[in-house]
This record gives structure tokens, C-alpha cells and sequence, in this order.
């Protein structure tokens, strides 16, 4: 089954990149899932994704703190990440943003992109070109999406995991990329991973305004991985809140 799989991926790869380069030129191919979101409480808003490709979150994952998150995957368009950011700095809605930068590129078909403003307003969209099995559920201040994945469970697996799970926005993501592997994930297996957290409320001090900035790029195990270095990460900042306590005389 798997070998039978193997050649199906590869085929629908050729077959993509032939139409691919005849239309417009490549870009990484990033297939994957992903989710962006923000927090309701907090304002928090983040973005995070698995693949079987090297360094993913280098390519895939964008966000800005009091502006919003992007996810750009499939066959990327590398510019969707920063411009989407510069237009929803401006006020432009989420939606707004990606007509805007659907109408500007010829391989849209082949494009998968979610985006989410600060106000929690959501826009994805999935071509009727991205590999199977790919789509998207957008939910209240939410979307999950993916392509070439193992099977048809994964996405709905993944809103639903968003929507039950609790506690920092960080943690939610995680539990939405944890139930997107339990269920097969992406079918070629996993590479990398990265979560990226940003605060709803914009600063001037990137060290501040990324609130949580992880990566694990080449990994076989990889959202595991990722997992593991989250715990480590609120575990230091547990730590470091106790140093602040002690900063201000609050040593009880």
C-alpha cells in the first residue's frame, strides 16, 4: 500500500511541476498541514505546521505582532507571507487581503493559503490544483488546512482538536498538530515543524512581541519534537516569571 501510495505521489509531483513551469515559475513545494488562529482572550495570534520538508517554518509560517498570521503552502507563493502582513497593517481585512493577492497570481490554482487578522477575522483559500487529499475548515477565529495528506481525517481531526482543547494559544496549536499526525498526517512522513506566537498588541520589541518562536527543522519525529521543546520553552518562562517575582520583592 505504501509503495502503491509512493507512486501516486510521485506521478501527481510530475505531473504538477510540468503544468507548473509552463505557467509561471516554481516556487518550494511546502505540502503540509498547518493552522493559524488567535486567541479571543488575549489577543494572542500564532501560526503552526508540519511537512516532510526541510526547515518548513522558514517558508511556510508568517505573523506580526497587532497585525495577524499567515500560512502560504503547497506550491508557495513566497511573497504571499510578507504582503499579506503589509496590507493587514494598513486595516485591510483578512479577506480583503486574499482576493488582493489571489487577483495578482497566475498560479493560484495551485496555491494554498489561510490568513487571520489581529481582529480574528479569517480568509483561506485552497486550489483545485493542491494534491490530494487538501482542503480547509475555517471555524470562529480559526482555519486549518492542508494538502497531501495521508488521508481525509486529518483536517477536520485538526479543527476539531482546536476547538475542545484549552488553556494558552500555544498549547492549542499544538494539540491540533498533535491530532493531524494521530491521523496520518502528511503521506510522505515528517521532517519539520514550527510554531510561532505573537502578541496581539505590537511593542516595538520583536523579543517581546514573539511570545512563543519555535523550530524543528529536520526531525524524524517531528511534532513530537516540537512538542517536547514547547513543554521546555513554558518551562523556562515559568522559571523566568519567578525570577521577575524575586525582582520585585514577591518571594512568596
Amino acid at each position: 500500500m505504501r509503495i502503491f501510495l509512493s507512486i501516486l505521489f510521485i506521478l501527481s509531483i510530475q505531473t504538477s511541476n510540468l503544468i507548473f513551469a509552463q505557467n509561471f515559475a516554481a516556487s518550494n513545494l511546502a505540502h503540509t498541514f498547518s493552522i493559524v488562529a488567535r486567541n479571543a482572550s488575549t489577543g494572542e495570534i500564532g501560526v503552526a505546521v508540519q511537512s516532510h520538508w526541510f526547515a518548513v517554518g522558514k517558508d511556510v509560517s508568517w505573523a506580526e505582532a497587532g497585525v495577524g498570521a499567515v500560512a502560504t503552502q503547497s506550491f508557495i507563493n513566497p511573497d504571499f507571507g510578507p504582503e499579506a502582513l503589509k496590507l493587514m497593517k494598513r486595516g485591510i481585512p483578512a479577506p480583503q487581503v486574499m482576493d488582493t493577492l489571489l487577483a495578482r497570481d497566475p498560479g493560484r490554482d495551485f496555491r494554498q493559503v489561510a490568513i487571520i487578522d489581529r481582529h480574528g477575522r479569517v480568509a483561506v483559500h485552497t486550489g483545485n490544483k493542491c494534491i490530494a487529499f487538501a482542503g480547509d475548515i475555517a471555524g470562529d477565529q480559526f482555519s486549518v488546512q492542508a494538502n497531501m495528506m495521508l488521508n481525509d481525517n486529518v483536517i477536520p481531526a485538526m479543527a476539531r482538536a482546536f476547538k475542545e482543547s484549552k488553556g494558552r494559544l500555544a498549547d492549542r496549536l499544538m494539540a491540533a498538530m498533535t491530532a493531524a499526525q494521530k491521523e496520518g498526517g502528511d503521506i510522505r512522513g515528517q521532517q519539520s515543524a514550527a510554531i510561532l506566537v505573537v502578541s496581539g498588541t505590537e511593542t516595538g520589541k520583536v523579543f517581546t512581541d514573539n511570545i512563543v518562536d519555535i523550530r524543528v527543522d529536520d526531525h524524524p519525529d517531528a511534532v513530537k519534537e516540537i512538542a517536547r521543546v514547547l513543554r521546555v520553552q513554558n518551562a523556562f518562562q515559568h522559571m523566568s516569571n519567578g525570577d521577575l517575582a524575586i525582582e520585585n520583592g514577591d518571594t512568596e
